[in-house]
């Protein structure tokens, strides 16, 4: 249970950190930071469970985009000032490098490994912010048809 609660902690301080590099508001950082320690949380979790990477990314990053759109409706802000900032942690930056510094001592069995990874990390990350994504804008398409409805 510590070692949740201490992932939670450091993910939610360097997600808050991105938030103030990527410049987004000051009343945005708590709750950028809770999405993004939420989402680590789970991605961690989940990884006991699954046991694949590629499983627990694609699932932490559909719980950072729906709290972000939570978050976004509440708070009436942009979903990129709490997405973007969030899916950090989730971010394979040990792939890319490892991916490189294979290239550079030119093992390209393992360079072709990792920058496999990395590719697929990435695409469930993208994978499910354009599920979440497409899900509102077809919620606000239905949403916009009701008010019209009710205005005829």
């Amino acid at each position: 249970m510590i070692e949740y609660i201490t992932n939670f902690f450091y993910a939610y301080l360097s997600t808050i950190g991105f938030a103030v590099l990527f410049n987004a508001p000051v009343s945005t950082f708590i709750k950028s930071g809770f999405a993004g320690g939420l989402g680590w949380v789970i991605y961690v979790f989940s990884n006991g469970i699954f046991e694949s990477v590629l499983v627990s990314a694609f699932i932490a990053s559909l719980v950072i985009a729906i709290i972000g759109e939570f978050f976004a409706i509440v708070d009436k802000n942009p979903i990129t000032v709490y997405i973007i900032p969030g899916i950090i942690p989730l971010v394979p930056g040990f792939g890319l490098y490892y991916t490189m510094l294979s290239l550079v001592e030119r093992n390209f069995g393992m360079a072709a490994n990792y920058g496999t990874e990395v590719l697929l990390i990435s695409i469930a990350i993208s994978g499910a912010l354009v599920i979440v994504l497409s899900l509102n804008s077809y919620r606000r398409q239905i949403q916009k048809k009701r008010r019209e409805m009710r205005n005829k």
